[in-house]
């Protein structure tokens, strides 16, 4: 297949206020929305979507709705804490016709690099080149995958590419110089090193910023493409967002902007204590004027 490329969402995942369950009619508004922004793409029940909240049977019952109702692209993290979960959700994205599917280390318990290893080959040979798998570096929460598993398992042939989250731009460096001139695709999952990672060959980025202002992440892909001046600016706009969501439990701070936005996105999985709802008003207070600025920094 062809490299994945551009600004992929990582999308929240809605919730309904009375039990928890997804909110259909909100998820099906919010993949509308970021399809009309002209994103590349959108990645449901990645981390920024919960996705550990579900259970398989709702993730598998949403996939097709997503994958059907979206005007772009879908990859679909099928990450689970067993081989059996993951292998279920990806025959399920297979299935609805998604573009491809992200894989994390199984979750929770520890797992050393040989294991890790053996787990990928296995999912793998489960699902046979039915459909391209993406790796997903994600130590923040999970295993790490080290540099020197990434690009055995990429150089293998059978994974198409990696979304690493770890934020640590000489991994990228070295991933890319090992895997460079293969086709895979380099999907950097920390928006703050987007704008480097992709100016050196990044093939694009998985975002949960894009979630909440889709304009600012295609505007910073467009600026960095262009060796634009405004590159800068937006990078600036990029890390006053950060700055806000970032002293927030993942991924509390996209969903209040999302809402913010005109989109239903339900409760939040833990109740926030009254020191952080406090800070939540404030950010509420403060996003509207700067989403005005980026939409004018965007306007090029």
């Amino acid at each position: 297949m062809a490299a994945i490329e551009g600004v992929y969402v990582a999308a929240i995942t809605p919730r309904r206020p009375a039990n928890g369950e997804i909110d259909l009619g909100a998820t099906l508004d919010l993949i509308d929305f970021l399809g009309s922004s002209k994103v590349q793409g959108i990645v449901l029940f990645g981390s920024t979507g919960e996705f550990l909240h579900f259970e398989v049977e709702e993730r598998q019952r949403l996939i097709p709705l997503v994958v059907k109702r979206s005007r772009v692209p879908v990859i679909v993290n099928v990450s689970h804490s067993t081989l059996d979960g993951s292998v279920r959700l990806a025959l399920a994205a297979r299935r609805a016709g998604a573009e491809a599917v992200l894989l994390m280390p199984p979750y929770f318990f520890r797992y050393e690099q040989e294991e890790i290893k053996h787990f990928y080959r296995a999912f793998s040979q489960e699902l046979d080149g039915s459909i391209p798998i993406l790796l997903y570096n994600i130590p923040e929460f999970t295993n790490p995958l080290s540099v020197e598993t990434a690009v055995e398992l990429l150089l293998s042939g059978a994974f198409a590419g990696i979304k690493d989250s770890s934020g640590r731009f000489e991994d990228f460096r070295r991933i890319q110089s090992c895997t460079c001139g293969r086709g895979l695709s380099y999907l950097v999952g920390n928006d703050l090193i987007f704008p480097e990672a992709r100016a050196e060959g990044a093939s694009g980025v998985v975002s949960g910023v894009a979630c909440a202002a889709p304009e600012l992440m295609l505007a910073l892909d467009r600026a960095v493409a262009a060796s634009d001046s405004r590159k800068e600016r937006l990078a600036r706009r990029l890390q006053e967002f950060l700055s806000w969501i970032d002293s927030f439990p993942t991924p509390v701070g996209v969903k209040e902007a999302v809402a913010l936005r005109g989109i239903k996105t339900g409760p939040h999985a833990t109740p926030p204590s009254p020191a952080m709802q406090k800070k939540l008003s404030e950010f509420r207070d403060w996003f509207p004027g700067w989403l005005a600025e980026v939409k004018k920094d965007a306007a090029f």
